[in-house]
């Protein structure tokens, strides 16, 4: 009788990372870890290295100190944006299909990831370059589950879509954070999106800020020592308003 897959309880270990570039401290001395049913936000203003960060962890820039992916870990990335040629022919659907080849998996998923992200047939047919913003991120998001990962990594996934839009973007993620038992770390300037649904924020401005649970961790004097400034939010009516906060706010700058 075949033994059943242990799952690690710790899918990524980072110890003391950092990550210069032209002689420039981007990241300085980062440590955290992400187990298999995290879902982790990681917020800061611009240049606080949070996109280099996430480059680190999937070794696209050089850094020292460890980042250690447990043998079960298998990533899928969705990066912050993607200029899509709109006289470029390819279709979802083809570039669903190529990384399949790729990856060496059956295509056969093709159908149930689209349908997963709300991808129509008439849509994964239609020129990526030719797609609504909302559309074609969520076909990023569809293109990184080729393969079933079982860690998500997603750098600001609604950079490039209109405000409307960007509640259905983080409502998806946390669908398919469920319906595929994912670990999820994402890259967001949405506290509300991060109340209601992280299990942990790392604040970042190169060096850690603050990290734990959100509504123990992103307190206002923390947000204000984070962002440099008194910050507002937008809160939904979801009962996810931060603590000591009252009333409809904006959300913190993006970057």
């Amino acid at each position: 009788m075949e033994r059943p897959v242990e799952l690690s309880m710790t899918l990524l270990t980072v110890k003391n990372l950092s990550v210069r570039i032209e002689d420039k401290i981007v990241v300085e001395n980062v440590s955290f870890e992400l187990g298999p049913n995290d879902r982790l936000s990681i917020l800061g203003p611009n240049g606080a290295g949070k996109t280099v960060l996430l480059k680190a962890l999937l070794n696209l820039v050089s850094y020292s100190g460890d980042v250690t992916w447990d043998p079960t870990a298998m990533i899928g990335y969705v990066p912050q944006k993607i200029d899509a040629d709109r006289h470029l022919p390819l279709t979802y659907r083809d570039l669903f299909n190529s990384k399949c080849r790729i990856a060496k998996v059956a295509t056969g998923q093709i159908d149930q990831i689209a349908h997963s992200v709300g991808l129509t047939k008439e849509i994964l047919a239609t020129p990526v370059g030719h797609l609504s913003g909302g559309y074609f991120q969520r076909g990023l998001i569809g293109f990184a589950l080729i393969g079933k990962p079982n860690v998500l990594l997603l750098d600001e996934p609604t950079a490039s879509i209109d405000e409307p839009s960007e509640e259905h973007i983080y409502e998806l993620i946390h669908r398919l954070q469920e319906q595929y038992k994912l670990a999820v770390i994402t890259v967001s300037h949405d506290l509300s999106f991060v109340y209601r649904y992280a299990t942990r924020v790392l604040c970042l401005n190169k060096r850690i800020v603050c990290i734990g649970p959100p509504r123990e961790a992103l307190t206002p004097k923390i947000l204000e020592k984070l962002y440099g400034q008194s910050v507002s939010y937008y809160v939904h009516d979801h009962g996810d308003r931060p603590p000591g906060e009252a009333g409809s706010v904006s959300s913190p700058e993006r970057g």
